[in-house]
């Protein structure tokens, strides 16, 4: 398998997201079907800064599970040379084990680490680390799936 790194409007054509939303600067490495390492560069300027917190500002983990999944979603396009488009939407279904150890702050170069665990029904397993200077600051297991939209699923 070829390993690859991709920039910003690489990744915007793997990934619906946008800004704020859109969690991930740069991929410095993937290789579809196993795993990838991604970075963001976490600013002053972040819109949640303003009120998360004021007198002391730190990344929400939620974000932090939130960057972990985008990176994982664009091994997951990689893995079946996909990319997104209007018709469907990758989704959570689960995270499991999710662990906080230390808080990401303006100024961190937060590496973002998945490797795929298995994929079974289009149900993916990824196993995720956030990382900030070799130091783990974050880990989980994340559940994802593609839902197509042009499908009437009662939703």
């Amino acid at each position: 398998m070829t390993v690859e790194t991709m920039e910003i409007r690489q990744i915007m054509a793997h990934l619906p997201h946008r800004y704020p939303m859109l969690l991930i600067d740069r991929v410095l490495s993937v290789e579809a079907g196993k795993d990838i390492v991604a970075l963001k560069n976490v600013t002053i300027n972040e819109p949640f800064f303003v009120g998360h917190f004021p007198h002391h500002p730190v990344m929400p983990g939620v974000l932090i599970v939130e960057a972990m999944a985008q990176a994982a979603a664009i091994l997951a396009f990689k893995t079946f040379n996909l990319k997104s488009d209007s018709d469907s939407v990758y989704y959570f279904v689960g995270i499991d084990d999710a662990r906080f150890k230390k808080p990401v702050l303006p100024g961190d170069r937060l590496i973002l680490k998945a490797q795929i665990l298995r994929n079974i029904r289009g149900i993916w397993k990824f196993s995720a680390q956030a990382l900030v200077e070799d130091t783990l600051v974050s880990e989980a297991q994340l559940l994802c799936t593609v839902r197509d939209l042009r499908v009437n699923d009662g939703q």
